[in-house]
């Protein structure tokens, strides 16, 4: 993506998803991102993972939130609000709308990227032998 302001390519890259309650004692999850080598933190109220599930149904994954959140730093960096902060905090509001975004554009939370991506042509599920009971592993 290009900064509105300086016009500079920015390569942004996921690189982490922390539960805040531990790290920073705040009620949010932060997802880590890499902007160029910066490391740009974005907070997610916990209060929305609530909010989603009554509000939908559906649960926000952890590929979600790292679309969310990343949809959220394009968008700040897109239209000049990125300015260079370390962090930025998303209302529950924010989230939401994001998530509905996300989810439209996508058609479907099983459409998103897998996070990590330790190989673009197998899932992480099967590349580290890793499923939830019930969730079958794919053959190759």
């Amino acid at each position: 993506m290009t900064d509105r302001w300086t016009g500079e390519q920015l390569h942004c890259q996921w690189k982490g998803t922390v539960v805040a309650i531990a790290t920073r004692h705040a009620d949010a999850t932060d997802i880590r991102f890499a902007v160029n080598g910066r490391h740009v933190w974005i907070a997610m109220p916990n209060l929305a993972w609530v909010e989603q599930k009554r509000r939908t149904g559906y649960v926000i994954t952890d590929y979600l939130a790292a679309q969310i959140a990343g949809r959220y730093l394009k968008h700040a960096i897109e239209s000049g609000y990125d300015n260079g902060r370390e962090m930025y905090t998303m209302t529950v509001d924010e989230v939401l709308a994001h998530a509905d975004q996300v989810v439209k554009e996508a058609g479907s939370t099983n459409n998103l990227p897998s996070v990590p991506v330790i190989n673009e042509n197998i899932p992480p599920e099967d590349e580290m032998g890793i499923h939830l009971p019930g969730e079958p592993a794919l053959k190759p």
